[in-house]
């Protein structure tokens, strides 16, 4: 019997996350799958052994801790367990002005989103290289391609996910491993209360891309080997439209939709 192929997916207990474990569950893979809540992590776990019948393994971590990452690595690799994509998914945001808001908020923003996701990233990279296949699906936001006053830590962070996955996707070729970045638009998910920004009511026009939507154009992005992908005919349009105007230009827009 052929072996099934694993991915690991962080922040898998809830949105993107889950529905990322279910899809790649559908087709054929067994999961790791990280979060912060147990509870959650386990309804995950049930719902896509039922359904799917994969063999899931949970993790509880918190990727705010800059141990986690090489602890989940210890882990896996203890189970003799070989990651063939790995989904750094796990991420968040947060509203208010960057002086007004908490420092120590701020730095457990840059560790989950750039450091535990570039920190994952090199732990299991070595192992697929040398393998000769895998895949990395880093998602980043339609937020990474412009500066965003009222969530500056939230923009910097995605465009750098952005750029540091197109960079390595572009030295990975002839390897067999492929990096894709995710950039959706506003997804109704979680992600938007934790945020503190469920009341924008340019958002709220935004949102018409489902989660399975996205998840599904990041799949098949990350099977086909595409640099970045950008779910929804809107969310390009927004992207390319952002070219054609100054910077500060954009990032005024940014500011007075984000006060709205």
């Amino acid at each position: 019997m052929p072996r099934r192929p694993v991915a690991l997916i962080t922040g898998a207990s809830l949105g993107l996350g889950a529905e990322f474990a279910r899809l790649f569950a559908a087709n054929g893979y067994d999961l790791v799958i990280t979060a912060r809540s147990a509870g959650r992590l386990q309804d995950v776990r049930r719902e896509v052994e039922g359904l799917h019948g994969a063999s899931v393994r949970v993790i509880v971590a918190d990727l705010a801790d800059p141990l986690a990452p090489k602890a989940i690595f210890d882990e896996v690799t203890a189970a003799g367990i070989e990651i063939d994509a790995l989904v750094n998914n796990a991420g968040y945001g947060m509203y208010g002005f960057f002086h007004e808001t908490k420092l120590e908020s701020n730095m457990d923003m840059l560790q989950v989103n750039v450091n535990s996701l570039v920190h994952l990233t090199k732990l299991f990279i070595d192992g697929m290289v040398a393998r000769g296949r895998g895949h990395i699906l880093n998602v980043a936001s339609t937020a990474a391609f412009q500066p965003g006053p009222l969530q500056p830590i939230y923009y910097a962070t995605k465009a750098f996910v952005l750029s540091f996955t197109e960079a390595i996707g572009n030295e990975l070729k002839g390897t067999g491993v492929t990096a894709t970045a995710l950039c959706p638009g506003p997804v109704p998910t979680g992600f938007q209360q934790r945020a503190g920004i469920e009341r924008l009511s340019g958002l709220r026009i935004m949102m018409r891309t489902t989660p399975e939507a996205v998840v599904r154009a990041g799949f098949n992005g990350m099977i086909r080997g595409r640099a970045v992908v950008i779910p929804g005919v809107l969310n390009n349009i927004h992207v390319f439209l952002l070219r054609l105007f100054p910077r500060r230009m954009v990032t005024a827009v940014v500011r007075r939709v984000q006060t709205r």
